[in-house]
């Protein structure tokens, strides 16, 4: 739990298609800053009795985004290679897709009404996407990330992989290392380590690659900032593409 003007709970799934599941409330806090992900998101929020929901798309570099005051927040973090066909998730790059007329009670997805999500039953939610054809995922994308080599050319692997990630490998990988280095300095390693750990070329290129992707400096994160708090960060097992 990080309690920093928002209060940010999640847990990992045993379901492939999810990366991440989460839930959190906003208190006195007006923006914060959301870190670069390469993962696309379901998300619902609740405001004064209002229930919305939007798809975020990945996001390739940190920004400043507002935060509702006194809100209810649940996501699905789904895992790379997943998509929904019928968005394309070039179009949500940087981006989001807001889910029209949404209640407590329904939602409606591709012409039929389901009852929301929440935290404890997401993966239920997410098989049920799965059956009808709402989510799909490419193959190729966690046979690359098990380091696998697929038979295929260079050129058609990058295709493939970006037409299911919205992102190039190269991005996916410094995104994944600049969020590894975030926690790291959160959890008090040394700079000097972090650099040799992850593989930056020295410390000015892990600043730069903190500024990009996490925006905050090494000096930040170990002083975290409660009226601008951060998005989601967490420590991942998964692998980086190469």
């Amino acid at each position: 739990m990080i309690r920093l003007g928002l209060e940010i709970e999640s847990r990992p799934s045993e379901l492939p298609y999810i990366e991440r599941v989460w839930r959190s409330r906003s208190d006195d806090v007006g923006r914060m800053t959301s870190i670069a992900t390469s993962h696309w998101e379901l998300v619902f929020w609740e405001q004064h009795g209002q229930v919305r929901a939007a798809v975020l798309g990945p996001e390739p570099k940190a920004c400043l985004a507002p935060v509702p005051k006194d809100a209810t927040f649940f996501g699905i973090s789904f895992a790379l290679g997943t998509s929904m066909p019928h968005i394309p998730i070039s179009r949500l790059v940087g981006g989001s897709a807001e889910i029209p007329d949404v209640t407590r009670r329904s939602v409606w997805l591709k012409g039929s009404a389901w009852h929301p999500p929440d935290y404890d039953n997401a993966e239920a939610f997410v098989r049920r996407m799965v059956r009808e054809g709402i989510v799909d995922c490419d193959p190729i994308v966690p046979t690359v990330l098990d380091s696998a080599t697929p038979d295929l050319s260079e050129r058609t692997l990058q295709r493939r992989f970006v037409a299911a990630t919205g992102l190039t490998r190269g991005a996916i990988r410094q995104i994944h290392r600049a969020r590894e280095a975030a926690v790291l300095i959160q959890e008090s390693a040394p700079a000097q380590d972090i650099v040799h750990r992850l593989g930056y070329f020295d410390q000015p290129h892990l600043a730069r690659s903190l500024t990009r992707y996490i925006g905050r400096t090494a000096t930040q994160l170990s002083a975290p900032d409660r009226a601008e708090p951060l998005s989601l960060l967490y420590k991942t097992s998964a692998s980086m593409p190469a």
